[in-house]
C-alpha cells in the first residue's frame, strides 16, 4: 500500500528536521529547497511585489529556523511555514501602507504650505512589478485583482484557490474557525469576481471560483 504524497512529504520533512537538529546542515538545505518556491509564490501573491516577496520568504525561513526546535508536527511543516509567511506578509503590507500614507500626508502638507493648494498631489507611481513578474496577461490580470482585496480576503483566496489547501489547513494557518473561513471566502470570491470583470473588459475569460 502506497503512502499518500502528503504523508511522504511529512516524513521527508521530519527526517530532514531531525537531521538538521542533529548537526547535519544538509537537512536544512533540503528543507529549504523543498519549500522555497511555494513560500515565495505565496508571499508574491499576497504582496504583489517580487522584491518584497523574496525578503519575506527569506524572513519566513529565518524565523522558522530559530523556532524549529519547538516544532512538534501538530500540523505539516508546510502549514507551519505558511502560517509564519502569512503573518510576515501581513506585517510587511501594514508597514508599507503606513509608510505610504505618511509620505502622502507629508507631501500634501508641503504642497499646501509651499504652493497654496488644498488637494494632495502624489508623484506618478513606479511601474507595477506585475509587468516584470507575470508570465501571461491572464496571470497579470488575476494578480491585479487579488491585489485589490484586503489582506484577509487575499489570504484566504490565495491559500484556497492558488495553493489549493484544505479548509482544515487554512483554518490552522489563519486561526479562523470553519464558519468564519467559509464566510470570508464567499465574500472574497464575490469581490474578486467583480474585480476581474472590470479588469477583463477588453476581452478574455476566467473560470468561476468555487468550493
Amino acid at each position: 500500500m502506497f503512502l499518500s504524497a502528503q504523508v511522504m512529504a511529512k516524513e521527508e520533512d521530519k527526517k530532514d528536521i531531525d537531521a538538521f537538529l542533529s548537526g547535519d546542515r544538509a537537512g536544512l538545505d533540503r528543507l529549504v529547497l523543498r519549500h522555497q518556491d511555494r513560500v515565495y509564490n505565496l508571499c508574491y501573491r499576497l504582496l504583489g511585489d517580487g522584491s518584497d516577496a523574496e525578503e519575506c520568504a527569506q524572513e519566513t525561513f529565518i524565523k522558522a529556523l530559530r523556532a524549529i526546535k519547538g516544532f512538534r508536527f501538530e500540523c505539516s511543516f508546510s502549514t507551519w511555514l505558511y502560517t509564519i509567511a502569512v503573518n510576515i506578509c501581513r506585517n510587511r503590507r501594514n508597514s508599507a501602507e503606513h509608510r505610504f500614507w505618511n509620505r502622502v500626508l507629508r507631501f500634501g502638507q508641503y504642497t499646501r504650505q509651499e504652493e497654496g493648494r488644498e488637494e494632495f498631489e502624489i508623484e506618478d507611481p513606479a511601474p507595477s512589478p506585475l509587468a516584470l513578474m507575470a508570465n501571461s496577461e491572464r496571470d497579470a490580470l488575476l494578480q491585479s485583482a487579488i491585489a485589490s482585496l484586503s489582506h484577509d480576503h487575499r489570504t484566504v483566496i490565495v491559500l484556497r484557490h492558488i495553493e489549493e489547501l484544505s479548509y482544515e489547513e487554512i483554518c490552522k494557518i489563519t486561526g479562523y474557525n470553519l464558519g468564519t473561513l467559509k464566510s470570508k471566502l464567499a465574500r472574497a470570491r464575490l469581490l474578486l469576481h467583480n474585480r476581474l470583470q472590470l479588469e477583463m473588459k477588453r476581452g478574455g475569460s476566467h473560470g468561476m471560483l468555487s468550493n
